[in-house]
């Protein structure tokens, strides 16, 4: 693979570490063909925004030496070039990968390589030593590096790392070692590859942590080992799976029978753990729903939902401004009165949404009330919470389709008891005391799941 690819051994300099947001300020490849040194080249490059200061102190580079250097565009299509048709190697190269590929979008170029991290090769090749980083191997290995930090030094050194390395195993080794590198996705550094291939492909749930034991994302899916392996897929853009990449340290993982398990684990561990990354950190505070009080309609807010509420409720919102987005929609839809129902600024006579034609004019006497009434009533029972139709608690059975194991999840009123593997944990679980908050994410998960044909259910109490 070494001797006869043609290589590119590249090292870059940025303003920072998202390659969405920061751009790159200097580069270095080195041409390899046969394993001999064919060309070098080097530049700055300005970045068009300005240079940290902590980053200038680090790298050597100023705003004033990066402002008369050329801007990526000018040098995309030669850098193009020059990479085009070479394995890039890079160390941490999913670090380096990933903003070229975001440099080259913004000129209009699509730029694919595969690639070899130098991380990997050295933590391969050499398993004995604890830290693979570039500062370890140049200490390590004696390697020449009088400019750390600077693209041009950095990339030489990596090139004389793999000399190195071919001299001391051979280059077949080192080939071989690259081959099967090359083959598997480029985990985060601080990742061991075992300890990807000790997850199941299985259902269930996983969890990534990053230093100190952080909560960094929790995930789910029906094959754990090939969604976690996604995340660190080299064709990925998200800053957030990258940066989720760079910071995750160790990764933990629960396997359920089934997606049902993997869903309600999964919705439960995110509120327990408040991880990070998990897009939308589901806070039961915000629920909401609407009651009539009276004959008054008002908005009931999370404290007032739970399992005995549930069926006087109209409609389940994350939020007050959903809840009051989706009435509007009804009204605007059935010329309802916001003003006569207290959801919109009260004023004398017709409202205002009268005046431009959304009120039939119940406001302003020209429509009876329990017409009106009749109207929102018919459209209210439209989002009528499900009904919760059992004499007492259900257990919900998934059976795991690679064995004989079965788990049981018991539900009752549309609360989440938790989930039993054996007739001793089931019977804990409907014995024990009161029952937990009303979750809107288990009450959707429950309810689309037993909507479905075939799904087996057990009554478990009268």
């Amino acid at each position: 693979m070494l001797r006869d690819a043609p290589l590119a051994i590249v090292d870059l300099e940025t303003t920072g570490t998202h390659p969405a947001r920061d751009r790159v300020t200097e580069i270095a490849v080195l041409e390899v063909n046969g394993f001999e040194l064919a060309a070098e080249w080097s530049t700055l490059v300005n970045p068009e925004t300005g240079i940290e200061p902590g980053i200038q102190a680090l790298t050597g580079i100023s705003n004033e030496m990066v402002a008369a250097a050329p801007r990526f565009a000018a040098l995309a299509a030669e850098l193009y070039e020059r990479l085009d048709g070479r394995l890039l190697i890079a160390h941490n190269a999913r670090f380096d990968y990933g903003f070229l590929r975001r440099e080259f979008e913004r000129a209009g170029l699509k730029y694919l390589s595969k690639t070899l991290c130098t991380v990997k090769l050295s933590r391969r090749l050499y398993p004995g030593h604890a830290r693979h980083n570039l500062d370890s191997l140049i200490e390590r290995h004696g390697l020449a590096c009088p400019a750390r930090h600077r693209a041009l030094a950095d990339a030489e050194a990596l090139w004389q790392f793999l000399q190195l390395a071919a001299r001391e195993h051979g280059e077949e080794i080192v080939a071989v070692a690259a081959r099967q590198i090359a083959r598997q996705p480029t985990l985060p550094p601080h990742l061991e590859r075992a300890a990807i291939d000790a997850i199941p492909e299985a259902p269930g749930v996983y969890l990534f942590y990053g230093a100190g034991g952080t909560p960094l994302y929790v995930g789910k899916s029906v094959a754990m080992r090939t969604r976690v392996l996604a995340h660190f897929s080299d064709d990925i853009r998200s800053q957030k799976e990258m940066q989720l990449a760079r910071e995750v340290r160790r990764i933990d993982w629960r396997r359920t029978a089934g997606e049902l398990g993997a869903l309600l684990a999964e919705a439960r561990l995110v509120k327990e753990l408040a991880p990070a990354y998990n897009r939308q950190l589901r806070k039961p505070g915000e629920l909401c729903g609407f009651v009539f009080d009276f004959k008054r309609l008002r908005l009931a807010q999370a404290c007032e939902i739970d399992a005995d509420t549930l069926p006087f409720l109209y409609g389940l919102f994350r939020s007050k401004r959903a809840a009051h987005s989706a009435l509007r929609a009804i009204a605007d839809e059935h010329r309802l009165c916001l003003q006569t129902l207290g959801f919109d600024t009260a004023r004398h006579g017709a409202c205002f949404r009268h005046q431009i034609g959304r009120c039939a004019g119940v406001c302003a006497g020209k429509e009876n009330i329990h017409q009106h009434h009749a109207r929102l009533a018919s459209e209210l029972a439209k989002l009528r919470t499900a009904q919760w139709r059992h004499r007492g608690p259900l257990g919900i059975v998934e059976r795991d389709p690679e064995g004989d194991a079965s788990e049981v999840h018991v539900v009752h009123q549309w609360c989440y008891l938790g989930t039993a593997r054996s007739d001793d944990e089931l019977a804990g679980l409907l014995e024990a005391g009161p029952r937990p908050r009303f979750d809107y994410d288990h009450y959707k998960i429950l309810t689309r799941h037993l909507g479905r044909k075939g799904v087996r259910v057990v009554e478990l109490g009268a």
